[in-house]
């Protein structure tokens, strides 16, 4: 038993109790690491039996590699998620709504899907139903009154979180995108505007965070 509760590999410290803290292992955030950086953590993930593993913005090139390494290896291109599941998670009977403004949220949108489905929720998805066609929205009506928790995926001005909490009476995980043209400043006026949303009930997480949504509205789920 790893006293430390991590392992230390130099280059990174594998936090190996993070699964007996928080339910579920340590994600990988892939991007700017090597394949033998990602291949050398990912071994001490399941050496020390870590339940789920993630490998968050992971390319197509890099998990093509690593699926040699490790046969088992999933992979969902649109949400560029690695994943490996060593045992089955209890899906909890309510369900998670993720809704996008536009077809153009829909990579960071996935991104937020898998992760849900793989800490064992059930996922609806109503993609383009932004504000520039509320009528899109309001016909999913039924889905947002049955929802434990939303997820609001948006770029441009991102008004759809704010539309979305004024017409539910449950958490509101707004996730904006770096979506949209030169003023859209790469998604920060999308994050400055969930963040001024008006209606209570809206949290923002980071630019295209997609992950970060997913296992925020994970948490709520399963309480």
């Amino acid at each position: 038993m790893n006293k430390k509760g991590f392992v230390d590999l130099k280059f990174a410290k594998v936090d190996i109790d993070r699964q007996t803290r928080r339910g579920f292992s340590e994600a990988v955030y892939c991007q700017n690491k090597t394949v033998q950086q990602i291949s050398k953590i990912l071994s001490q993930l399941i050496k020390h039996k870590q339940n789920v593993l993630f490998l968050t913005r992971l390319d197509i090139e890099k998990f093509s590699r690593l699926k040699a390494l490790f046969p088992s290896l999933k992979y969902n291109e649109a949400a560029r998620i690695g994943f490996l599941k060593k045992k089955r998670v209890k899906h909890p009977r309510k369900e998670v709504l993720v809704i996008t403004a536009g077809t153009i949220d829909i990579p960071v949108a996935e991104e937020t899907v898998i992760t849900l489905e793989i800490m064992g929720n059930k996922v609806r998805k109503v993609y383009d139903a932004g504000v520039a066609g509320s009528h899109r929205l309001l016909n999913h009506l039924k889905f947002l009154r049955k929802a434990n928790v939303i997820v609001v995926v948006a770029g441009m001005e991102a008004a759809l979180a704010s539309l979305v909490s004024g017409l539910v009476k449950v958490p509101v995980i707004a996730v904006p995108t770096s979506f949209g043209y030169g003023a859209n400043f790469k998604g920060l006026s999308a994050l400055l505007t969930m963040i001024n949303s008006c209606s209570p009930g809206v949290a923002v997480v980071n630019i295209d965070n997609g992950f970060g949504a997913g296992y925020m509205a994970s948490l709520i789920n399963n309480r």
